[in-house]
């Protein structure tokens, strides 16, 4: 039996490069313990989510569908079937997106027009307006900071698109009643972003609109953190 009262978050990270930065922030910020699983330095990531209370799943260079060389990212799909399964709120960014697509019957694929990156405007639809987790950042974040060369073609069956960037690529969905994914990164921040192989040209956007992304996404954070303490609270 657990006896930590606070919200326990699983988060899958992929790369050393794409740490979960802002977003763990402001989950430890609003009272929940990281539980961290490196994939790609051979931490164990758990095929079920065990007693967390919201999993979170992060981004990186590899693509949705390369299991064969990187080890972990079929026990990534196991756990994100399970979360799913078990109501446990989950939330994939970029990479973790386009996982839980793959991971419960949809695809991911390179984007036809190319690359996303830099500050992209998010085209929020109206059925994101009442939604549990990204109502709240729908109503504060206009723009998202992109970095993928890979989207999500087919959503799943049961899945609702919450978001589509002007080029018509898919930008974040509801894979059921507590489960989403965003192409953006709402975690990273110009440190993180600048980090990344690639992201030159886009550093000064991403820094001039900093404060701007900041405080646009942090609702995110916190209402995963509700999310995840109403999980804790259910037990």
């Amino acid at each position: 039996m657990r006896s930590d009262p606070a919200p326990r978050v699983l988060v899958v990270q992929h790369e050393d490069a794409c740490p979960p930065a802002l977003l763990g922030a402001g989950l430890e910020a609003a009272g929940c313990v990281l539980d961290v699983r490196r994939g790609h330095l051979g931490e164990p990531v758990p095929t079920e989510p065990g007693d967390a209370d919201a999993v979170v799943v992060l981004g990186g260079a590899m693509g949705a569908h390369d299991d064969a060389d990187h080890g972990w990212l079929g026990a990534t799909k196991e756990l994100i079937r399970a979360s799913r399964g078990a109501d446990v709120p989950l939330l994939g960014i970029c990479l973790g997106h386009q996982l839980i697509a793959v991971a419960l019957g949809g695809d991911a694929a390179p984007n036809p027009r190319g690359r996303q990156a830099g500050v992209v405007p998010v085209g929020w639809s109206p059925a994101a307006a009442d939604d549990p987790l990204l109502g709240a950042a729908r109503a504060s974040a206009a723009v998202g900071v992109h970095f993928n060369d890979d989207v999500v073609h087919t959503l799943p069956a049961g899945a609702t698109a919450l978001a589509v960037a002007p080029g018509g690529e898919l930008q974040a969905a509801r894979y059921g009643p507590r489960a989403w994914g965003v192409q953006c990164h709402p975690e990273a921040d110009v440190a993180v972003f600048s980090g990344w192989p690639g992201t030159e040209p886009h550093v000064a956007a991403v820094a001039d609109r900093a404060a701007e992304l900041a405080a646009g996404w942090a609702p995110l954070a916190r209402t995963l953190a509700a999310l995840a303490r109403q999980h804790a609270g259910a037990r």
